[in-house]
């Protein structure tokens, strides 16, 4: 998942900002001074640093060039220096975008969106490699042990939301959100499209191994199942390798972008 650093002096919008994007799935670690945030830089690498230009213990602009020769993240910069010196001065330090303050909470949602898509097209993978299950991207089809299994294009978008939330539970409006190509209210849609997923990638869909549910949550992926030796995909439930005819339809109205995601997938919540 996307880990997203908080430098900001100010306590009650750090936790404010933190709020508001934990809400919308990612991993939040929040930091209040420079040095606060380089102790942190050291156990991990941020995909997106959201930068105060006005710390406690030293200038944002001057630590944003620092950012970007020792860990090269992704950097959306706050500032109440608004004026256009400012916000060149922001952009030349190697911010890749400059919000002033005050600003709404929805803009600043759409700006860190806008960033990591930037994000995941420069890095979007053609497959993922889930041990003996193989999800290719660019295909949308799903292997297991050397055998394509037939899935239609919900089924495929639903199994790839579901891995990519690595082993966190996701509710069914989560996943009516991120996995359907339009707006659909009908959260016993998920089941029954989680009933038939499991059909064909559970030894015994009545036990599921993989897709498991979660009481009063929703679904979780469980990668240990598939990393297990004895786990293996009954032969009716599979298709033949050298069967190039399988359901996917590469015609569907269901669309996914390069890195797998439909399009209507939105990161963007009030």
């Amino acid at each position: 998942m996307v880990c997203i650093a908080i430098i900001e002096g100010n306590p009650h919008l750090r936790s404010l900002l933190g709020w508001h994007l934990q809400q919308v799935g990612y991993i939040i670690n929040q930091c209040g001074s420079i040095q606060q945030a380089k102790q942190n830089l050291a156990n991990q690498s941020p995909t997106l640093v959201v930068l105060d230009s006005d710390l406690p213990d030293g200038d944002g602009f001057e630590f944003c060039q620092w950012l970007c020769q020792c860990h090269q993240p992704l950097i959306l910069m706050l500032s109440a220096q608004t004026t256009e010196k400012d916000v060149v001065k922001g952009l030349k330090a190697g911010a890749d975008d400059y919000l002033k303050k005050p600003f709404g909470m929805q803009e600043f949602l759409a700006r860190v969106e806008s960033l990591l898509r930037r994000f995941r097209t420069n890095n979007a993978p053609l497959s993922l490699d889930f041990g003996d299950l193989k999800i290719d991207l660019v295909q949308r089809r799903v292997e297991f042990r050397g055998q394509f299994i037939d899935l239609t294009p919900q089924e495929f978008s639903l199994l790839y939301v579901l891995s990519q939330a690595q082993g966190i539970p996701l509710s069914r409006s989560e996943l009516l959100r991120k996995a359907w190509p339009e707006a659909i209210e009908n959260q016993r849609t998920i089941d029954t499209h989680v009933l038939s997923l499991r059909k064909k990638i559970e030894l015994d869909p009545r036990q599921p191994n993989v897709i498991q549910t979660v009481r009063n949550v929703g679904y979780r992926f469980n990668l240990e199942a598939l990393q297990k030796q004895s786990y293996y995909l009954p032969p009716e439930n599979i298709t033949p390798s050298n069967n190039n005819h399988h359901s996917l339809n590469h015609n569907s109205h269901y669309s996914y972008n390069n890195n797998g995601r439909v399009f209507h997938d939105k990161v963007m919540r009030s």
